[in-house]
């Protein structure tokens, strides 16, 4: 080994400890993001240091970069003198996230030439689940339920970087999904078009569920942004 490398590795030792507290800053964006995505943290929420800190016995500087990290991602925001927030979305957020939508998860399924067999799996089970919200009339959970049933589309492409795309878009999108006042007429009606959607993947007729899909988000995207632009948003 060159003499004249040693410096530039013996410079990597101190990053060291870094490499440990990004690692717990990253498992720590997950849980945040997760809570996000189920509603705990609601739009426009101001997420304190202190309460949260406190509550998982971790550092500040270790929940200022999982903060940073969710703020990368879009789904908080830092104000300047007041603290970070869990974003609010507008009429135009929504839009671009359903164009994204449709050409990442429409492809997905267009895809799908032959019966998927067990990938199908993750979005079988969030079709269970949805049904058993709906029974409970645990609408919110519905909601949960179906973004859980758009991933498991997702994981058709076999792909962790598209998991990983989808994973944030529809953090977003549970930030989207806060403008409904009464969740059940939105949510509700999806659950059969989520279980025709599996009906035409079993069969592989990919073609099918993509023409199901693609109307689905239109309708969706169309009954939110009704909802954004009667308030005013």
């Amino acid at each position: 080994m060159s003499s004249e490398a040693l410096p530039t590795l013996a410079g990597l030792a101190s990053d060291q400890a870094l490499l440990g507290r990004t690692s717990i800053a990253e498992r720590l964006a997950d849980l945040l993001r997760e809570r996000i995505t189920e509603g705990f943290f609601q739009p426009g929420t101001r997420l304190s240091e202190e309460a949260i800190g406190g509550a998982l016995k971790v550092s500040r500087n270790t929940l200022r970069e999982a903060f940073r990290l969710l703020t990368h991602e879009r789904l908080l925001v830092h104000e300047l003198n007041r603290g970070v927030f869990v974003r609010v979305l507008s009429a135009e957020d929504v839009a671009d996230l359903y164009r994204l939508r449709k050409i990442v998860e429409c492809a997905i399924v267009r895809a799908v030439t032959e019966p998927p067999g067990e990938r199908l799996r993750q979005a079988e089970v969030a079709v269970e689940e949805g049904r058993d919200a709906a029974k409970r009339r645990a609408w919110r959970e519905l909601g949960s339920a179906d973004i859980h049933f758009h991933q498991g589309l997702a994981a058709l492409a076999g792909s962790a970087r598209v998991d990983e795309l989808m994973r944030g878009m529809l953090a977003e999108m549970r930030l989207v999904f806060h403008v409904m006042a009464d969740p059940q007429p939105f949510h509700e009606p999806y659950l059969d078009l989520n279980e025709a959607i599996l009906d035409a993947l079993r069969a592989g007729d990919g073609v099918q569920a993509e023409h199901m899909l693609g109307e689905y988000l239109d309708v969706a995207e169309r009954q939110l942004l009704d909802t954004y632009h009667a308030d005013g948003s």
